[in-house]
């Protein structure tokens, strides 16, 4: 009986060791086939999405996401090969790029001329410029005209636009009429008459519009005057003369106008979109296009009515001092219209601004030195200033000259990048082959990069290359497509040399323009 249980004891024992051996060769095995699919798994391309705070471990940086530099828009959250491109991802660091703008360093700003100003609060007037004109001032015109019948017997004058001086002979005419009252009135005088009939007939001679110098002179000399003599009571141009020698005159008749040169009109044409701004009263500077170092100023006196219709502008008038008859009727003006009481405003000088058509830009320098376009809401120009009503704020420093002058909403988009010394490069908008990528692509600029590779294929109309970093673009070593300028183009180039290219970006994607072998680069 004890000799049974000792057997089955044994038997136990060695069931159970071989059933542990059997476990582990099955467990080692089974270990080393899923290993293969551990290592697959981990090679799956990363996942699209934000990085959070993710640290570079060779830089220490901190990174907000990686891409792949041919498809900028796709964001992934951890580093791996790119699913378009062969070639790893890049990271993009918290401290360059971003939704924080971009960043210039201290050389390209000196080589763009950038040039940085602040924004200022200020009293400031409503302003505006104009073209103005200068006209004869006619509420200073002295009109010369006759008050009696007569004919003229000596013209002085000869043409229209003659200047005269103060006092100088119009016109000399007789009158047969004042002869009868003059001779009444001197032989009443001989026959000693009393003072009542002398005092009716020098009224009478008064009533025929006899001048009191020809009816002192009468009764100094004894004789009557029939010829009178008409003068300038001002200096001035003869703007107008309505009579020639020998010519009858009528009372009333208008024989010629002077109008003075001391004082002009200036008519200010105020464009339509504009009239509402114009008040009387509003200050006017003006300067002659051909000295202007000499200034013009004055308030508008008067609004004229109506809208012209051939230039769709408002006129207003203004008297201008002239004491120097520096201007003359006719000439050209630059006015500057500026609003009688100052009002505190927000302003940037005006070639800051950016007008593309439908808003308005003005580019940004962020505390850390970063740029950013900012859309801004404006309001008027005072002088090389513009208001700016909304988007800014005071002590902001904004760029007001470089290469951001700008007037299209295209233009300013493809320049920004360019600000990085091309850390931006052009790239497709949607994931491709390397091949499509290179072409789909629409660049900002035809620059022109190089870099060295080794050629893995060539077709009639491109080449292909495992190549280098590019730089200038912000590549990084990646195996890419070229487009040939022409099937014939480079022949001498064979597959698996090692060669120094040259491209370029154009409407067709990536060019080659040169190809030829590494130890020939320069």
């Amino acid at each position: 009986m004890n000799q049974k249980l000792i057997v089955r004891a044994v038997a136990a024992a060695f069931t159970a060791a071989v059933l542990l051996g059997v476990g582990y060769v099955t467990g080692t095995r089974r270990a080393a086939t899923d290993a293969p699919m551990t290592s697959a798994a981990t090679e799956t391309p990363p996942v699209a999405g934000v990085a959070g705070d993710k640290v570079d471990p060779k830089t220490g940086r901190k990174v907000l996401y990686w891409h792949d530099p041919m498809v900028p828009k796709q964001h992934f959250d951890k580093p791996g090969k790119s699913p378009f491109m062969n070639m790893e991802l890049q990271p993009v660091f918290a401290d360059e790029g971003g939704a924080g703008g971009i960043k210039v360093d201290a050389t390209l700003q000196q080589n763009l001329g950038i040039r940085y100003a602040t924004v200022v609060r200020r009293d400031a007037s409503d302003s505006f410029d104009a073209i103005g004109t200068t006209q004869f001032d006619e509420s200073m015109a002295d009109v010369v005209q006759s008050r009696v019948t007569g004919y003229i017997d000596r013209l002085y004058a000869s043409a229209p636009m003659q200047r005269v001086a103060k006092g100088a002979p119009i016109a000399s005419f007789f009158v047969p009429d004042w002869l009868a009252p003059q001779e009444e009135y001197l032989a009443l005088k001989r026959a000693g008459m009393d003072a009542g009939l002398l005092a009716a007939a020098h009224a009478r001679m008064k009533a025929l519009s006899i001048p009191d110098g020809l009816i002192a002179s009468l009764e100094r000399t004894g004789k009557a005057q029939t010829h009178v003599t008409l003068f300038a009571r001002q200096a001035g141009v003869l703007t107008e003369l309505n009579v020639r020698d020998g010519a009858m005159v009528s009372p009333g008749q208008t024989l010629a106008k002077v109008a003075g040169l001391s004082k002009l009109w200036l008519i200010v044409e105020i464009p339509e979109s504009l009239a509402l701004q114009a008040q009387p009263g509003m200050l006017v500077d003006a300067t002659f296009a051909g000295d202007a170092s000499h200034h013009f100023s004055g308030h508008i006196r008067e609004i004229l009515p109506g809208i012209r219709p051939d230039s769709r502008t408002l006129q207003a008038r203004l008297e201008i001092d002239n004491a120097g008859l520096r201007l003359t009727p006719g000439m050209l003006m630059r006015a500057r219209v500026s609003g009688a009481k100052p009002v505190s405003r927000l302003l940037v000088p005006s070639e800051a601004v950016i007008t593309t058509g439908k808003r308005s830009i003005v580019i940004v320098r962020n505390s850390d030195g970063r740029l950013q376009p900012v859309e801004v809401a404006l309001g008027h120009d005072s002088g090389d200033s513009t208001e700016v009503t909304n988007g800014l704020n005071e002590g902001q420093q904004v760029v007001a000259s470089g290469q951001f002058l700008i007037d299209s909403e295209a233009s300013l988009k493809s320049a920004l990048p360019k600000l990085e010394g091309g850390a931006a490069p052009a790239a497709p908008a949607a994931p491709a082959p390397a091949s499509a990528a290179a072409s789909a692509s629409t660049p900002a600029t035809a620059q022109t990069c190089e870099t060295t590779g080794k050629v893995e294929k060539i077709t009639s109309s491109d080449i292909t290359f495992s190549h280098q970093p590019v730089p200038t673009l912000g590549w990084g070593a990646m195996t890419m497509t070229f487009g040939k300028p022409s099937p014939t183009a480079f022949p001498d180039v064979k597959a698996g040399e090692s060669v120094h290219f040259v491209f370029r970006q154009s409407n067709d994607g990536y060019q080659l323009t040169q190809v030829e072998p590494a130890g020939g680069a320069k």
